[in-house]
Order: structure tokens, then C-alpha cells, then sequence
């Protein structure tokens, strides 16, 4: 069992992730192949993240905040020209748009849950795309990498 990490180790186990995460062109048809191809959900770098952060959850730095029924707080500011933010959740969330999209990294913590649909694993939503993000059939822990930081609630 992985133990939890600092926030500043996780953002350095996080950092290669961001940085292949660059090439991903969230418009495009295949933007989940692309992430894929990136970072291979079974690969090792993407197994240590998810043990990293499944031992955080519990910690003071990963999910500080609560609203709704949902834990959640950021990771990094500015990471290889991402914000990231970590989100536990097993509800549905705040309805919100995506100025430059969003690459999302789904991990399973209970059940058999699926992201607005989706297996766990990469979700890539384009740029202007607009949704409520839903868990269904358990819970999940998901790592938002947002492009520029851009996110608009209230839409």
C-alpha cells in the first residue's frame, strides 16, 4: 500500500503527466485516444498517481474543501500550463464550461462508477464544451488538468 504523499511530491509524480498531457488536442474526435497514448491509464506512471492520490484523500492538502456532497481542492496552480484539481464525488456536480477543455484522469475508489457515462480512465471534453460532471454506480477520484486554469461556473 502506497503511503500518502506531500502535496509538493504528488505535483513532482504529477509533472511528466502534465507535461505529455501538452500534446493532447482536446478538440479533436480521438482527444481520449490521445491522452491515452500520452499516459496509458495502466501504465506505471499512471498506477503511481492513482496509489499516490487514493492515499491522500485523507490527507489535509488533497481535498480540502467540501460542497454538496462533494470534496475537492487544487493541486497545482500552474502545472506545465495546467491547473490541476482533485474532486471526490459520487454525486452529481456544479454545471460548468470549459473555455479551453478539459482533460480529466477517472479513478476508482468505490463500486463499479462511470464519469457522465465513461469508464474509469481519461475523459477529454473540448474547448467551449459545457456539462454537469455525474458519477453513476459508486465513487470516483478524478484529477481535472485544465488547460490555462480556464473553468466557468454559473453557465
Amino acid at each position: 500500500m502506497t503511503t500518502a504523499l506531500t502535496k509538493e511530491q504528488f505535483t513532482q509524480l504529477l509533472e511528466p503527466l502534465a507535461k505529455a498531457l501538452q500534446a493532447v488536442a482536446v478538440d479533436a474526435a480521438d482527444a481520449a485516444h490521445q491522452a491515452e497514448r500520452a499516459a496509458a491509464f495502466a501504465s506505471a506512471q499512471v498506477t503511481a498517481v492513482r496509489d499516490a492520490a487514493i492515499a491522500s484523500i485523507h490527507s489535509e492538502w488533497l481535498l480540502p474543501k467540501s460542497a454538496a456532497g462533494i470534496r475537492f481542492g487544487r493541486v497545482a496552480k500552474d502545472l506545465h500550463g495546467f491547473s490541476v484539481d482533485a474532486v471526490l464525488m459520487d454525486v452529481p456536480g456544479p454545471r460548468h464550461r470549459h473555455p479551453n477543455g478539459e482533460i480529466d484522469l477517472c479513478f476508482v475508489t468505490k463500486g463499479e462508477p462511470k464519469f457522465d457515462g465513461h469508464a474509469p480512465g481519461w475523459v477529454v471534453y473540448g474547448k467551449g464544451s459545457v456539462h454537469v460532471p455525474t458519477v453513476r454506480g459508486g465513487e470516483m477520484l478524478i484529477l481535472y488538468f485544465l488547460p490555462g486554469g480556464a473553468i466557468e461556473f454559473g453557465v
